[in-house]
């Protein structure tokens, strides 16, 4: 696992840890079981606080890329299927609040990929 934390970028520390870790366990760098580093022995190696190191994982596990097991240490998540679960609970939670709005699905789907463009920065 490599990261590289850029103090002078925009982004919090937290977030390009937590960033990287998310993107490397997506593109299959860091396979699914691979034991991620302690909070205190990522912190050292990075020269960041354990504070910073932590919300990142917090935040890693909340999303279902990580997941901690106690003395077994925190390890790679079977990301994707969990990643796909919320997302398709998210959509149809989108479809029928827009069904109930009354807009049409020309009008949601648009609504949709303009969100994503955004999101994405297209």
């Amino acid at each position: 696992m490599t990261l590289k934390i850029h103090i002078d970028e925009g982004a919090a520390p937290y977030e390009q840890v937590r960033a990287q870790i998310s993107e490397q366990a997506r593109s299959g760098a860091l396979p699914v079981g691979y034991r991620l580093p302690t909070v205190r022995g990522l912190a050292d190696s990075l020269g960041l606080a354990p504070n910073t190191v932590a919300k990142a994982y917090r935040a890693l596990e909340a999303d279902g890329v990580i997941e901690t097991r106690g003395r077994n240490g925190t390890l790679v998540a079977a990301a994707g299927s969990a990643a796909e679960r919320e997302a398709a609970t998210a959509a149809q939670a989108y479809a029928e609040r827009v069904r109930r709005l009354g807009l049409t699905e020309s009008a949601a789907t648009d609504a949709v990929h303009d969100a994503l463009r955004a999101a994405y920065g297209g």
